[in-house]
C-alpha cells in the first residue's frame, strides 16, 4: 500500500516551486526526518510552507457528496473508497495541517473530488520519493 501526504502551500511558494516540485519536495522530506531535537525549527519552518485545512468542513462535504455511492463508506474519520470495476481501494483521513491517502493503485478518487474542494494541493511520497502538484 502507498502512503500519500497531502499538504495544502501557501500560495507564494505555489508561485516559487511551481516549475521545480523537487525542491519543495525536499524540503517538506527534510522536515518529515527531522530528529526530535529539530522539531520545534521544523515546526516553524512547516508553518510558513503550509495552510490548514478546515478539517470538519471537508469531511462533511465529502462524506454528503459521496455517501451515496456504492464503493464509498466512512468509518470514524476514514473515508474509504472500495470500487472492484476500476480496481481501486483508497483510504483518506482529513487532519488540520495534512491528509493522508493510502492506496493500491496508482490513481485514487479522491484526487477529483479534492480538486473541486481545494487549491495548491502538493502530494508527497517519502517513502517512494513521488510528489505532485495536484492539477
Amino acid at each position: 500500500m502507498k502512503v500519500y501526504y497531502i499538504f495544502k502551500i501557501k500560495n507564494e511558494f505555489v508561485r516559487l516551486y511551481k516549475d521545480t516540485p523537487s525542491v519543495l519536495y525536499h524540503i517538506l522530506k527534510n522536515i518529515y526526518y527531522l530528529n526530535h531535537d529539530s522539531v520545534e525549527y521544523g515546526y516553524h519552518l512547516f508553518q510558513q510552507l503550509i495552510q490548514t485545512f478546515d478539517k470538519n468542513k471537508l469531511d462533511r462535504d465529502l462524506y454528503i457528496q459521496m455517501h451515496q455511492d456504492i464503493p464509498y463508506t466512512k468509518v470514524k474519520d476514514i473515508h474509504e473508497i472500495h470500487n472492484r470495476y476500476k480496481m481501486e481501494t483508497s483510504k483518506l483521513v482529513i487532519n488540520t495541517i495534512y491528509m493522508k491517502l493510502e492506496i493500491e493503485q496508482d490513481f485514487s478518487s479522491f484526487y477529483s473530488y479534492l480538486l473541486e474542494k481545494e487549491d495548491n494541493l502538493f502530494v508527497c511520497n517519502f517513502k517512494n520519493t513521488d510528489f505532485f502538484f495536484l492539477e
